[in-house]
């Protein structure tokens, strides 16, 4: 792997052309898809908490948490240069694509990251600040540089990176974590593993061929069918929880209840499924239910935010 490694993302430039980059190049490296999902949940983090800020701190805020995400990204595009270069869905990316050389990845990466934490901390609180530094460590280090090549235990544990956004939030209005803050880190926490191990059903020769050892590749796909239904099954009391302390409420209960039925049922589908029947008609099961977990995950926050504007008209909450 370090060989590998050494010839790809730690090098000057990286490989399959050498067309010149644009700004939308940069902006891709920061990885907007993922920053939306972490703009959103940090945001109704945020909003949902009993401290109210003031518009101006909270854009601020969030600028500086999109930031974070951003930077995360592009430092996960340099170390991972090497096998995006090899998977279909992510050799058109800057650096693979060799339009972005892997040396600007990381001194942009870098530079957003320290400017993202610094503001943040003296835009909301030292520990909004030292969680969002902490953040883009985890990602970066613990999940892309460790355990996304040594481990199929790599979703589970690197899922927390993308769980800490609410709780982010959180901290930025109170300067504190709370339950309510533990259990919205932990609904994305007990998503991530059932939600990308869906997409590693019909992904799995692009994992193969960059050697990641995903659950996939390592223990087969149908031991990847039981571990999504069993870790389906146990996500299902960590969001109706939610339900039942201050961000939660009667209107977010229901919403849960018909979501966790709805994943429930599709990863009982995809167990109930062999890979006969999954070739057959494309992994189409599977592709529904990886859509649908981030339709799950949108309406689970949704959900507090309406509670939460419900409650300022004196009609949510329990």
């Amino acid at each position: 792997m370090s060989d590998i490694h050494a010839n790809g993302s730690l090098g000057t430039g990286t490989a399959a052309g050498t067309g010149e980059a644009g700004f939308g190049d940069y902006v891709a490296l920061l990885k907007p898809r993922v920053m939306s999902l972490v703009v959103f949940t940090a945001l109704v983090g945020l909003l949902v908490a009993p401290v109210p800020v003031h518009p101006f701190i909270t854009f601020t805020c969030i600028l500086f948490i999109a930031l974070g995400g951003g930077a995360s990204g592009a430092l996960n595009m340099w170390w991972d240069a090497d096998i995006d270069q090899v998977m279909r869905r992510t050799k058109g990316r800057p650096i693979p694509a060799g339009r972005v050389q892997a040396g600007e990845a990381l001194g942009l990466g870098l530079a957003l990251s320290g400017l993202s934490v610094m503001m943040l901390a003296l835009a909301a609180n030292v520990a909004a600040g030292l969680l969002l530094g902490f953040t883009i460590f985890f990602y970066v280090v613990i999940y892309s540089m460790w355990l996304k090549r040594s481990t199929p235990q790599n979703i589970v544990i690197g899922g927390a990176a993308g769980a800490f956004p609410p709780m982010i939030g959180w901290v930025c209005a109170t300067g504190s974590v709370s339950v309510e803050a533990v259990l919205m880190f932990l609904l994305i926490f007990m998503w991530t593993p059932p939600h990308f191990w869906a997409l590693a059903l019909f992904m799995n020769s692009d994992y193969e061929a960059a050697g990641v050892p995903m659950l996939t590749v390592t223990h087969g796909k149908r031991s990847t069918r039981n571990h999504i239904l069993v870790y389906t099954i146990l996500l299902a009391p960590v969001a109706l929880a939610a339900g039942f302390t201050s961000i939660g409420g009667p209107v977010y209960l229901a919403i849960s209840v018909l979501l966790n039925a709805g994943f429930l049922w599709g990863a009982w589908r995809i167990w109930r499924r062999d890979e006969a029947q999954a070739e057959a008609d494309k992994y189409a099961t599977e592709k529904s239910v990886f859509k649908f977990s981030l339709l799950y995950l949108f309406l689970h926050f949704s959900a507090f935010l309406l509670e939460a504007v419900l409650k300022s008209f004196g009609m949510g909450g329990w």
